[in-house]
């Protein structure tokens, strides 16, 4: 290839490495992409890192893409059970994501998408598909960097529980125990105990702010992790405090602001930066190395774009949709606070894997009792109204009652998502863990495609086995 040895065998070594830690997904981007795809999508994060390897280096590997496609297609088949057979229900599964993916892609209502599937901890889905910089024409990754927002919940959730675990923190001590001069009233005036477990499970009495006439959240400048750029956490919980409750904590359900005071008690017990407490007890131990308060590597970062019509519109700075404020800016200010609520960049891959240790029971960040706990229904019939068939528990939403919800997903599915376009569930009763990022606010949260990826991931059960080749 005129190739320097070194850099030829750098590249070789990354691809397999690639194919024989995941033969099965290797095996079908295979059959979907181009080899220069393929390259791309690999060599970012191992063999791109290095000095030596360069543009001119990628665009020569994608040229001698027909030697990799042949090589690869070899190494894959032999590393396929039953000597090459495809696996059992991949295919449907394959067909259903790909159809439901390209069909936002090509209607216009996502622009860029990572969506990843384990079942029983076999990687049976991976895909990077359409444009993390559309106007750029940069393709989306596999390791493409998102703005997770809400996703950061339950990894600041999971760092209180490992805090508890050490006995430093208890579920019913009052936050205002470690944030001096935080003191919410109710609307008489008095000042109620929020507790710790009322903060996990969002039955303190916060809100989020919105754009509607007269919202108390708005008037008090409060933010919601996802805007207002260089905002202190000390100022942005004065203004917490300043807005009456609009519950006596525990009486009720109201999504909010909760997670962002979680995560300065999170901060306080640990003495330090919510950052590093993340890091020690939850980012690091799972080697999430991408997931962090503010992006490391600003050129792997997907641009956000917002729904529009005919398609969806690249996000100003800042954006405003229906109720919601987006600041995409806020990700490369390190003076804004670290919002245990919504405040984090990650990769797909790294949400992954911090899911499949909540399916399998929390090692090594947590004691499967605590995981058990926390994936159980905390707050009664509270979201029945609002979402019926679901409760909530210490990470996320807990399904309870799947005929209720008409939902696919067994009992005891934990589930959740993030406005900036993300949505993920794990369903330990099936084995699954579902991963689904974009960088399109709201479609991929809360539009049709979230629930069009679950389906087709069950739908994929249904079918029938697909016949071995003979």
């Amino acid at each position: 290839w005129g190739l320097p040895a070194q850099t030829t065998r750098a590249a070789t070594a990354a691809v397999l490495a690639e194919a024989f830690a995941d033969p099965v997904r290797v095996a079908r981007q295979i059959e979907r992409l181009t080899p220069e795809q393929l390259i791309r999508s690999w060599l970012p994060s191992q063999a791109t890192r290095r000095p030596f390897v360069s543009h001119m280096c990628l665009l020569t590997l994608g040229k001698a893409g027909r030697m990799i496609r042949l090589g690869l297609a070899v190494v894959a088949r032999v590393c396929l059970p039953d000597e090459g057979a495809p696996v059992a229900g991949l295919e449907p599964l394959q067909q259903g994501i790909d159809a439901v993916i390209d069909g936002a892609l090509e209607a216009g209502r996502i622009v860029g998408a990572v969506v990843l599937v384990r079942e029983n901890g076999v990687a049976t889905y991976a895909r990077a598909a359409g444009q993390a910089d559309r106007e750029a024409g940069i393709p989306t990754v596999i390791n493409t960097v998102f703005r997770m927002a809400s996703l950061t919940k339950p990894i600041t959730a999971a760092a209180a529980l490992a805090l508890i675990e050490q006995g430093r923190l208890g579920l019913d001590d009052p936050a205002a125990r470690y944030l001096s001069g935080f003191r919410p009233r109710l609307t008489d005036g008095t000042v109620p105990q929020i507790r710790v477990r009322h903060l996990l499970t969002h039955t303190a009495g916060f809100g989020y702010p919105s754009l509607s006439a007269g919202d108390p959240y708005r008037a008090a400048k409060v933010s919601t992790g996802g805007d207002q750029p260089g905002l202190s956490l000390q100022e942005n919980l004065q203004r917490i405090a300043s807005v009456p409750l609009y519950f006596a904590p525990g009486s009720a359900w109201r999504y909010g602001v909760a997670t962002d005071v979680l995560g300065a008690v999170v901060a306080a017990v640990h003495g330090g930066p919510l950052a590093d407490a993340v890091r020690e007890y939850v980012t690091g131990p799972l080697g999430m190395a991408d997931t962090a308060f503010t992006v490391r590597e600003p050129a792997r970062l997907a641009v956000p774009y917002a729904d529009g019509a005919p398609r969806a519109l690249r996000m100003a700075e800042p954006q405003t949709i229906g109720e919601l404020t987006f600041s995409p800016a806020r990700a490369f200010d390190d003076r804004s606070f670290q919002s245990g609520g919504g405040g984090m960049v990650g990769t797909a891959g790294d949400f992954m894997a911090f899911l499949e240790v909540v399916r399998t029971g929390g090692t090594p960040i947590l004691e499967r009792g605590t995981v058990a706990m926390a994936s159980t229904n905390q707050v009664a019939d509270m979201r029945d109204a609002e979402s019926p068939g679901w409760g909530f528990g210490f990470l996320s939403a807990v399904l309870l009652d799947p005929g209720a919800s008409q939902s696919p997903q067994s009992a005891g599915t934990l589930s959740w998502g993030g406005l900036w376009g993300n949505s993920w569930f794990v369903d330990p009763s099936a084995g699954i863990s579902v991963v689904a990022l974009t960088n399109t606010a709201l479609e991929g949260c809360i539009g049709a495609f979230p629930d069009q990826v679950r389906d087709a991931v069950y739908a994929a059960r249904r079918a029938p086995p697909v016949p071995a080749s003979p």
